[in-house]
């Protein structure tokens, strides 16, 4: 029998060949699909002021809340107090956020101020959880040892507890917020606006390119807020208690 002599370039050159033509080709719908969402520019940083307003006006509120909140519940004094306060936001937290902007619609009308409560009230719970954790993990120690150079409790509160729990507190308002970015978009199914009109439109329509148009936004200014709080936490949390120094 004749051996077949097979003609043509080696396996190894087939082989990088058709892996350029696949980079090109994926290079080419990327770029096709670049422009298609450069057509929601616009739309993308109108929505994108829209969403973070609401995120700052609700993530500011939820502090200045939750955190008093999270020291009543670590004081020893109120041990009993501090459960129902707990099952209380432990409640909100539960609510699924559509059905918790849903009742904030119902309650206040549509636009934005109902959607900024809801997102307040899906806030509340990890700041004021890391709060109350974080104070009542700072070393008894310290406490005492305080007491015995006769600091007052408030005292002992502001030059010894919250600095050494700090670093968790801050761990607790980027959870928050990194939520509640996420959950923000959804605001727009009551008139509050944001990437969401982009998102659910676009599911309406079964256009993808809009969809993501508000959903790559979405998730990286998530990841921004996350990286921009944790930044926070480097700088003023003092070294002597901050893990990441």
């Amino acid at each position: 029998m004749k051996r077949e002599r097979h003609s043509g370039a080696p396996a190894w050159v087939r082989a990088a060949t058709g892996g350029a033509l696949a980079v090109a080709c994926a290079g080419a719908r990327a770029d096709s699909w670049w422009t298609s969402v450069a057509q929601y520019r616009s739309d993308v940083v109108y929505q994108s002021i829209q969403l973070m307003t609401m995120v700052a006006i609700a993530g500011a509120l939820a502090i200045m809340v939750a955190v008093p909140v999270g020291i009543y519940m670590s004081r020893p004094s109120q041990r009993h107090g501090a459960a129902v306060v707990m099952q209380t936001l432990n409640v909100g937290q539960a609510i699924p956020k559509l059905a918790l902007l849903a009742l904030a619609m119902s309650a206040m009308g549509i636009g934005p101020v109902p959607a900024i409560f809801g997102l307040w009230v899906a806030t509340l719970l990890p700041i004021a959880l890391n709060t109350y954790e974080g104070l009542r993990a700072v070393p008894r120690p310290l406490i005492e040892a305080a007491t015995g150079m006769g600091m007052t409790p408030a005292q002992i509160l502001w030059r010894v507890e919250l600095p050494n729990a700090l670093y968790v507190i801050f761990a607790g308002i980027r959870t928050a917020l990194a939520i509640t970015v996420g959950t923000a978009p959804l605001a727009f199914l009551i008139g509050g606006g944001g990437l969401g009109e982009l998102i659910f439109t676009g599911i309406d329509l079964n256009d993808f390119t809009m969809l993501l148009a508000g959903a790559i936004p979405t998730a990286l200014l998530a990841i921004f807020t996350d990286a921009f709080v944790g930044q926070l936490q480097r700088r003023l949390v003092s070294r002597g208690v901050n893990p990441q120094r």
